[in-house]
């Protein structure tokens, strides 16, 4: 009988945490969420800027992230591990849905979502407190709505001044 010495768990929790790390960016010792971020950004950049890659770029990594998020919990023993940054990627996403911008808008968005992320208003600080990858995802993603509507504002408003 052959002896086996690959254990497909291991190969599981690899392949969650390599997903919930970003390929290892949030292993990044200082400020991991935002290269999560910048990460989100090279995404959003290789994607094709339509609908359908956009909308099903995010709900698929949304699924992914709360899959991995779970694994990640578990792996690292804490709720919310700080390497997780999956859901930076997918907030950055969501903050620039739909929104026709530019790299300049595209830096604007980067940084509405960050700020929408570190101050978590209602009821994203709340998501936070669903169970496992779900709660990883979620708050992460109210964020992103929050930075979307900015990130409209701010085009709204800069195409009405006057210079």
């Amino acid at each position: 009988m052959r002896s086996d010495n690959r254990n497909p768990q291991s190969a599981k929790t690899s392949l969650a945490l390599a997903f919930a790390t970003a390929g290892g960016v949030g292993y990044i010792p200082i400020a991991p969420g935002t290269f999560g971020s910048a990460v989100g950004l090279l995404v959003w950049w290789l994607l094709p800027h339509g609908v359908a890659a956009q909308s099903t770029a995010i709900v698929v990594l949304f699924a992914l992230g709360c899959w991995a998020g779970n694994v990640a919990e578990h792996h690292f023993g804490r709720t919310d591990p700080g390497h997780v940054v999956i859901d930076e990627v997918v907030g950055v996403l969501i903050t620039l849905f739909l929104n026709p911008v530019t790299w300049k808008g595209a830096i604007a968005a980067f940084l509405a979502f960050r700020v929408m992320d570190i101050i978590k208003p209602f009821p994203a600080n709340r998501l936070e407190r669903l169970h496992g990858g779900l709660g990883v995802m979620a708050d992460d993603a109210m964020a992103a709505v929050y930075a979307n509507v900015a990130l409209r504002a701010i085009i709204w408003s800069s195409s009405r001044l006057v210079i």
